[in-house]
C-alpha cells in the first residue's frame, strides 16, 4: 500500500487549478451560446443592436453580394431592357411640322409610303368598277384642286424645315401624287401616304364648289403631311407591348382588361381627335396658301353638322365627343372662327393681288373643263 502525501501548498495550488479549468469551461459555454443565439437573431431580424454594437443580419451584410444567377438573369437583363428601351423612345421623338407637337414615331418615311402604295392598289381593285374617268367632270376637278393643294404643300413643307431631300423626309415629294374619285354615297375623301388622294362621290352633298373641295383635300393632305399614319401605328405597337407586359404581370388578365378599355378612352381616342384638329389647322393653311377662301371650311363643316342634327334620331348619329375619333362639329367651328385671322392674312397676302391673278386663272380652268365635258357628252 502506497501512501501519497502532498504538501499543503501543493494541494491548495492543484484546488486552484481545477477551479480555474472548471471556470474557463463555463465561460467557454455562456459565449458559444451567445454567438449562436446571436446569429439566430440576426438570420431572423435583420439588424440589431447588443451593447453598444450593431449586428446586420445576412440579407444586409454588404459583404455578402446577390448570388450570380440573380445578377445574371434578372438585375443585367432588366437594366439593359430599361437603357435600349429609353435610348429607342427618345431617338424616336419627333415634332409635327407647324404646330411643333411633340411625338412618338418608330416608322420610316420609306415603310409609310410602301405600305400606302400597296393600298393604293388594293383599294384600285376593290373600287374597280366604280371609278370614274379620269375625262369625267368630277375627276378634272378634283385632279385640279388637289394639284394647287399639293403645291401648297411642298412650299409649306420647305418654309417649315422639312427637308424632302433627305432620306427622312424624300418620299414626301418624290412620289407623284394621283387622284382617284370613286362613286359612292359615303361623304368621304383621305389620302394615303405615297401621295395617294381619294375622293368619294358622296363627298359633294357638302361640297358645292373648288373652294369647299379645297378645304377637305387640305385637310387630308395635312394628315399625309404630319405623318399621322405613323404615328397611329407606332402608338399602336407601344400600347401592344404594354397591353403584353399587364398579362405577364397578372396572368389572370384580370389587369389585361382594365388596361385595354381604359387605354383607349384615355389615350388612344384622344390621341385621334388631336390628329384631326392638326390636320384642321395644317390643312386651313394649305387651303389659304393655295388661294382657296379659307372660309369655305365653316360652310362644310355646318352643312355636315345640319345634315346631323337632322338625322340625329337615326341610327347613325355620332357617339359622344369624348368616345369619338373625331371632334365635334361645334368644337370644330369654334378652332376656324380662332384661326381664320391668320388664314384671311395667308390668302389677302400682297393686298389680294397674288391670289387675284390666281383666282382669275382658276375661274378660266373651270370654264374650259365645263366646256370638254359637254363635248366628250
Amino acid at each position: 500500500m502506497i501512501i501519497s502525501v502532498l504538501h499543503p501548498q501543493t494541494a491548495s495550488l492543484r484546488q486552484k487549478l481545477a477551479n480555474h479549468a472548471r471556470n474557463h469551461h463555463c465561460l467557454l459555454q455562456r459565449n458559444l451560446l451567445a454567438q449562436s443565439l446571436r446569429r439566430f437573431s440576426q438570420s431572423h431580424h435583420g439588424t440589431k443592436q447588443c451593447n453598444g454594437r450593431k449586428y446586420s443580419g445576412r440579407n444586409s451584410n454588404p459583404n455578402n453580394p446577390l448570388p450570380p444567377y440573380v445578377i445574371y438573369g434578372f438585375v443585367l437583363p432588366t437594366a439593359g431592357l430599361t437603357v435600349a428601351s429609353v435610348y429607342a423612345y427618345y431617338s424616336c421623338l419627333d415634332f409635327v411640322p407647324y404646330t411643333q407637337r411633340r411625338r412618338f414615331l418608330a416608322t420610316s418615311q420609306a415603310w409609310e409610303a410602301q405600305k400606302g402604295h400597296q393600298q393604293y392598289k388594293a383599294l384600285l381593285q376593290q373600287h374597280k368598277n366604280d371609278i370614274l374617268p379620269e375625262n369625267h367632270r368630277a375627276s378634272v376637278t378634283v385632279r385640279r384642286v388637289g394639284s394647287r393643294i399639293a403645291k401648297s404643300a411642298e412650299e409649306f413643307m420647305k418654309k417649315y424645315n422639312l427637308d424632302t431631300g433627305s432620306p427622312k423626309n424624300q418620299h414626301l415629294s418624290d412620289s407623284p401624287y394621283t387622284y382617284t374619285v370613286i362613286r359612292s354615297d359615303e361623304a368621304n375623301a383621305f389620302v394615303l401616304p405615297g401621295n395617294h388622294v381619294f375622293v368619294l362621290t358622296g363627298l359633294f352633298r357638302y361640297c358645292h364648289n373648288e373652294d369647299e373641295l379645297a378645304s377637305i383635300i387640305g385637310h387630308e393632305m395635312a394628315h399625309n403631311i404630319a405623318r399621322h399614319a405613323g404615328e397611329r401605328i407606332s402608338d399602336s405597337l407601344v400600347m401592344t407591348m404594354l397591353s403584353r407586359l399587364t398579362l405577364l404581370i397578372d396572368p389572370s388578365g384580370v389587369l389585361f382588361s382594365i388596361f385595354v378599355p381604359a387605354q383607349t378612352l384615355l389615350y388612344s381616342l384622344p390621341h385621334s381627335r388631336e390628329h384631326e384638329v392638326e390636320a384642321d389647322k395644317i390643312g386651313l393653311v394649305l387651303a389659304s396658301e393655295a388661294c382657296y377662301d379659307p372660309r369655305s371650311a365653316k360652310k362644310v363643316f355646318s352643312r355636315m353638322k345640319d345634315d346631323m342634327e337632322r338625322g340625329s334620331g337615326k341610327s347613325n348619329a355620332p357617339p359622344p365627343e369624348f368616345i369619338s375619333t373625331h371632334p365635334g362639329y361645334d368644337t370644330r367651328l369654334s378652332h376656324f372662327d380662332e384661326w381664320m385671322p391668320d388664314a384671311m392674312e395667308r390668302f389677302n397676302e400682297d393686298g389680294g393681288m397674288k391670289c387675284r391673278n390666281i383666282r382669275d386663272e382658276m375661274t378660266r380652268a373651270r370654264r374650259l373643263a365645263a366646256a370638254k365635258a359637254d363635248l366628250n357628252q
